[in-house]
């Protein structure tokens, strides 16, 4: 009976502290819940980087003049930023008209339409991620010289995610078998086999994110170069 006593109130302890669960199962037996945690250090293996050629024109043929006018104007840029064709990915020509807001006479707002917008997406995806940054800068200047261009920030990527996430997995299982082993050192009683086991969220973070993230719903980081991989399983094993 004492030890009974004893081993609830370890039981409460240890779960307040260290946010375990420990459940009810048939014949009487008790479970323990347990979350595991790994996580390592991952890098961007390529780049990703969209920029946009947007004109505007009285009517739809002077749009394409000038889109295609442009685009040259484009790829010399690039391929002095070091680029080769076989990186790039172009969208189809697109036009649409331009409508802009413009005060009527009873100072309503309202769309008229000014000519026409053409646009053309070209895609840059390269392993060479030097070079995506340093494009990425540049064409500040190249837009300020008169070009009408529209660009983001590069997103950099990690291509073996599933090879990540399986070597964390591993390793998140092993954490909380010794999360729970502790745990149970609380009760004096033992770990026993695992009933269930569950994945939760899987984390591509900034190396300088805070890591106190949430189990719900994951994240993909693709604004840095250096990541931290993070891998949350969720395990039940039986008390002896």
């Amino acid at each position: 009976m004492l030890r009974t006593i004893v081993f609830s109130v370890a039981l409460v302890i240890a779960a307040a502290i260290l946010g375990y669960q420990v459940k009810q199962v048939g014949g009487g037996r008790e479970t323990i819940s347990v979350k595991g945690l790994a996580e390592k250090p991952v890098t961007a293996d390529r780049a990703e980087w969209r920029v946009v050629i947007q004109v505007q024109g009285a009517a739809i043929p002077e749009a394409l003049a000038k889109l295609r006018r442009e685009r040259p104007q484009l790829d010399e840029f690039l391929a002095k930023a070091g680029f080769e064709k076989a990186a790039l990915t172009d969208s189809s020509e697109s036009v649409e008209p331009n409508y802009e807001q413009v005060e009527g006479r009873n100072g309503n707002m309202r769309s008229v339409q000014q000519g026409h917008l053409a646009r053309q997406t070209v895609t840059i995806n390269t392993t060479e991620i030097a070079k995506v940054q340093a494009a990425s800068r540049a064409i500040v200047q190249f837009e300020a010289e008169g070009h009408s261009v529209q660009y983001g920030e590069p997103q950099y990527l990690v291509s073996n995610l599933e090879e990540v996430k399986m070597s964390l997995i591993a390793a998140a299982m092993q954490n909380s078998r010794t999360r729970a082993s502790e745990f149970a050192k609380s009760g004096d009683v033992k770990v026993g086999r695992m009933r269930s086991a569950s994945q939760g969220a899987f984390y591509i973070l900034a190396a300088s994110a805070d890591q106190d993230v949430s189990d719900w719903g994951g994240a993909y980081d693709k604004s840095t170069v250096d990541k931290i991989a993070r891998v949350v399983v969720t395990v039940d094993y039986a008390i002896e």
